[in-house]
């Protein structure tokens, strides 16, 4: 791997590094904190943010993007392990990296670009809302029954001032100065502050200690039975899609940011071997990290350095200097986070949502909902396929005939707009075989006959048509349609060169 020593488009050294530094003590409260919520040692979520983020850095598609463990994949994992123990989250990661590389080498990446913009908007503004609401656990105590409680008073106070003068730091420095990233100088300031003055906050200590060792090779302790696959392999699946998801819908957004273009197909492939790793050195597995990718990018983070030193130093916190990472205040961290929600939500979509039309706004704010309220995976799933209904509604309407008489007598349907599964009844409705004359002709030339819905409706037609005695002529459909037609097949006038050619998504052989 060789890197330029230069500043350019692809990323500077000097950045790269001090952003580097700033994501590995971002990524310590955030790895420590999805582990707890996925039921394990605290040391498997680190490790996952090591493994992780180095091999995606090194290989993925998406210079400059941070991964991790996240989240959303906790969430899915907590029932596992609950049930099946920490060794059979292993093997699932395992093999939710042997699928990952799978779709990457079938070159499915590209779906992403299925994902309309409302839905973009909507997962953005989402995630921000889910980030800031896991910041606010910074400014709860858990008592001695393990019961939550709001701080109060003078703790109450220090964290709110300790909170606000991170965030002023992070927003007035870079005009001052840009020679290191605000978030870093803004992390060792409320630090050294703290530590100075002597005040009561607490610490990323206070959480739980990093101190460990290099991660070691070990095959999970699992039975390599049917029924261990058939255990992990729903969990593989799901987590798998959620990854993949939350990678290329995070590449995307760092793509519009960066004015660059990733490689999807690519980072499918390193997503899968970075968890395939993981899974056989004890992490629980990981993906793209929206948050720690947009302190990356806004603190100078544009190569693949900084995603490699954010993994080194990771592990150098773990080896070397735990002590020191754990004396970091969580107002400082929370203010960095509450930065990134600001920077991550779409601010613009408040004052468009008035003007774009109502069922995207719809879409919007239903996707946002929905990645609040569960998860990204799903709330994307919903996104589009409310998209895609709303779409197919709207294009229903738009077929219709323009009828004339024919040159040689006669009764011509001149069809406009696309045939679908959505618009077959209006089309049916269009025509009327009862009172037409003998000689009926469909013109096709100006319409597409897009699936196997359509392919059925024109048969149909036909047979209604042949059953009222009538003479129907089919004109200018592609050589396809021709082949899928079995009723109506021997009506279709062939014009070999004027008629269309184009695929129609039919589960019919020709």
């Amino acid at each position: 791997m060789f890197f330029n020593f230069n500043c350019s488009d692809h990323g500077c050294p000097k950045n790269d590094l001090l952003s580097g530094l700033t994501v590995a003590l971002a990524l310590v409260p955030e790895a420590v904190a999805f582990a707890f919520v996925a039921g394990v040692d605290p040391l498997v979520g680190l490790y996952a943010a090591f493994i992780v983020g180095l091999i995606t850095a090194v290989i993925g598609g998406r210079p400059g993007m941070i991964s991790g463990a996240t989240g959303a994949l906790a969430v899915v994992m907590v029932a596992l392990v609950a049930e099946h123990g920490v060794q059979y989250l292993f093997a699932t990661v395992v093999l939710m990296g042997l699928i990952q590389i799978l779709i990457g080498l079938l070159r499915l990446g590209k779906f992403i670009r299925m994902v309309p913009h409302p839905v973009m908007l909507g997962f953005v503004n989402g995630l921000a809302i889910v980030i800031f609401l896991a910041q606010l656990q910074s400014f709860q105590v858990t008592d001695a029954m393990g019961e939550s409680h709001w701080l109060q008073g003078e703790k109450l106070y220090i964290m709110l001032g300790l909170v606000v003068l991170t965030m002023a730091i992070i927003n007035f420095l870079p005009k001052l100065t840009k020679a290191i990233p605000a978030s870093l100088a803004a992390i060792i300031t409320v630090t050294l502050l703290v530590i100075g003055l002597n005040l009561e906050s607490r610490s990323v200590g206070d959480l739980a200690s990093i101190a460990g060792g290099l991660p070691e090779f070990s095959i999970p302790s699992v039975p390599f039975t049917w029924e261990t696959l058939r255990i992990i392999l729903p969990y593989a699946i799901i987590l798998a899609a959620i990854g993949l998801i939350e990678s290329l819908l995070t590449l995307s957004l760092i793509d519009e940011l960066t004015e660059t273009r990733g490689r999807g197909n690519k980072e499918c492939v390193a997503q899968g071997a970075a968890n395939t790793v993981t899974g056989f050195f004890g992490g629980m597995g990981g993906c793209a990290m929206i948050g720690q990718s947009m302190i990356n990018i806004n603190s100078g983070g544009r190569g693949r350095l900084s995603g490699i030193s954010a993994a080194l130093f990771l592990l150098a916190f773990i080896l070397f200097a735990s002590s020191l990472i754990e004396m970091i205040p969580l107002a400082a961290l929370t203010g960095v986070m509450f930065m990134v929600v600001i920077g991550t939500f779409e601010w613009s979509s408040l004052h468009i949502i008035k003007k774009i039309p109502l069922s995207d706004a719809f879409v919007l704010v239903l996707v946002s909902a929905v990645t609040v309220a569960t998860d990204l995976a799903v709330a994307v799933v919903v996104g589009v396929i409310v998209s895609a209904l709303v779409f197919a509604w709207q294009h229903a309407k738009h077929i219709n005939v323009k009828s004339y008489e024919g040159k040689l007598g006669g009764k011509v349907y001149e069809l406009h707009g696309p045939l679908f599964f959505a618009s077959v009844n209006n089309f049916q409705d269009l025509f009327d075989p009862k009172n037409d004359p003998d000689d009926v002709v469909v013109e096709f030339q100006h319409s597409r006959v897009m699936d196997h819905s359509a392919i059925e409706a024109i048969d149909t037609l036909a047979e209604r048509y042949l059953n009222a005695g009538k003479r129907l002529h089919l004109r200018h459909l592609s050589v396809e349609c021709q082949q899928l037609l079995r009723k109506a097949g021997n009506l279709v006038e062939v014009n070999v060169i004027e008629d269309p050619r184009y695929r129609v998504a039919s589960d019919q052989l020709a």
